[in-house]
């Protein structure tokens, strides 16, 4: 498979150094248009500007830039390409938007989430196209990122986009808290740290492996009138954390569709 990234920052470059470890593409085939010229994997080719059709037919078109920069891609310099599929990872930008930069077989909207980098992601997909082999292809690309997820309704993927792809940085904004509160009753910042991330692995690889949902492995850790307990009690108070995360999620999915509307 001939690659073309347009753009390749943190996500872009975080798939592709997995992609890379994996073995699912090679560097000599992989072409990266970055205009600072950043540095990449030994054998990756970096050029500064999209290369014309005539030099070559890429397999698939990956848009990595960032979604205020796609104005650059409507003056043409992806309109002689015919890939078999066009994928974007940018937040926000719709299926309808991305179609005429180019004569893609099948547009793709992706939403990695930055833990892909250690193959413990997550990768939304979505697609107006059925055909069954570009869906196969695509899952196999993904997978070695982690959790592959076909979304049906495009209306629903900026909800997607703000659970999964901004979910970790909420999870590291939690894990911060967590350590700021041991800290605070009395450890050493340092060792409220590791306490900190040291439980939310250990948590998250024993609910990932569960036969039984999160809330119910809360109930089985907090006995009654113990110490779990209490502690939960404040959480669950008026649903308290629940409603915090709602807004949280609900603050990132209108701001996709503002980028969307403003990528229109």
């Amino acid at each position: 498979m001939r690659l073309l990234m347009v753009g390749a920052g943190n996500m872009g470059g975080a798939m592709l150094r997995r992609w890379l470890d994996a073995g699912v593409v090679a560097p000599a085939d992989v072409t990266v248009v970055s205009p600072s010229g950043r540095t990449m994997p030994e054998g990756v080719r970096v050029v500064t500007a999209i290369p014309g059709a005539e030099e070559g037919a890429f397999d698939t078109i990956m848009l990595g830039l960032k979604p205020q920069q796609l104005s650059t891609l409507r003056d043409g310099p992806l309109a002689g390409h015919a890939p078999r599929l066009l994928v974007s990872i940018l937040a926000g930008v719709e299926v309808a938007t991305l179609a005429p930069l180019c004569a893609a077989a099948a547009v793709v909207r992706a939403m990695p989430s930055l833990p892909v980098a250690i193959g413990k992601g997550v990768v939304a997909l979505h697609s107006v196209t059925e055909d069954a082999s570009m869906r196969a292809a695509l899952t196999t690309l993904m997978a070695p990122l982690g959790l592959v997820e076909w979304i049906a309704d495009e209306a629903r993927f900026d909800d997607v986009t703000a659970l999964a792809g901004c979910g970790p940085g909420f999870v590291f904004r939690f894990a911060d808290a967590l350590a700021q509160a041991g800290a605070a009753l009395g450890l050493p910042g340092d060792q409220a740290a590791r306490l900190a991330l040291a439980t939310l692995e250990g948590s998250a690889v024993m609910a990932a492996a569960a036969d039984v949902t999160p809330a119910v492995l809360a109930d089985r850790v907090a006995s009654p009138g113990g110490s779990t307990r209490q502690g939960l009690n404040v959480l669950d108070r008026d649903h308290a954390l629940i409603a915090l995360l709602t807004e949280t999620l609900a603050a990132s999915a209108r701001r996709n569709r503002e980028m969307a509307a403003a990528a229109r």
